[in-house]
């Protein structure tokens, strides 16, 4: 069997287009083993490859918004979230910031504001958070990013799309971890599914893609397959 050619940059901006910005849309973006893990030793980054990574700057070259829940944060050791030059030119020929913010959702907002999140950003991050987040804190992250307060003992979905909205950021790349997907999927503001589906078999207990919610059942669509190597690059959208 001959070996197929590298996936390219261009293939994945047409295959992942929007097929316009004006409706509000969450996409999801995971990896995951054959066996359904979606972590080993605690991250993702272990179930990846280069195609899985250029795979996901596409995704946040085309996104308003890169959503990510506080413990992916600290997992992942997310800092200085960016695009590159030539995804930075190609948003600002099409209209675009040049960098996707990045939001973060946080209820008890431990974070110190000079978290490598805060302090490596490119731009001014958000965070989300419910009115019964420590007060204190809230102050202190108000000094390094935009903090959106979107409900009142726990962070209201629906509210938080809306503000992120009308602060012209429809278009929302949600980067996990699996309690936010739980939240997402449960109050049914999943659009699309992005998966990248590694060579891999991990066994053992590793994290499921949804937590946090009970069991339910959502419809979705094959958009696309494109087989990349070994990987499988996959994308679901909303049924109906």
């Amino acid at each position: 069997m001959s070996q197929q050619a590298a996936i390219t940059r261009d293939e994945l901006l047409e295959a992942y287009a929007l097929p316009e910005r004006s409706t509000p849309r969450v996409r999801m973006n995971f990896v995951m083993s054959l066996d359904g893990a979606v972590t080993v030793d605690g991250r993702s980054g272990g179930l990846g490859d280069a195609s899985d990574r250029l795979a996901m700057q596409v995704l946040r070259t085309l996104a308003d918004v890169v959503l990510v829940g506080a413990g992916t944060v600290r997992a992942e050791g997310y800092s200085g979230v960016r695009v590159g030059d030539a995804d930075a030119a190609w948003r600002a020929a099409h209209g675009l910031a040049s960098q996707p913010r990045i939001a973060v959702i946080s209820s008890r907002l431990d974070f110190d504001p000079e978290h490598p999140f805060f302090a490596e950003a490119t731009g001014r991050p958000i965070v989300v958070t419910h009115a019964g987040s420590p007060a204190h804190r809230r102050e202190a992250l108000a000094d390094v990013a935009d903090v959106l307060v979107c409900g009142e003992a726990s962070v209201d979905v629906d509210l938080m799309l809306r503000a992120l909205a009308e602060r012209g950021l429809p278009q929302v790349l949600c980067e996990g971890g699996p309690h936010l997907f739980g939240s997402l999927v449960g109050a049914d503001r999943v659009d699309e599914l992005c998966l990248s589906l590694s060579p891999m078999i991990v066994a053992g207990d590793p994290e499921r893609m949804v937590r946090g919610v009970g069991e339910l059942q959502r419809r979705m669509r094959l958009v696309h397959a494109i087989t990349a190597g070994d990987l499988l690059l996959l994308r679901y959208a909303r049924a109906g």
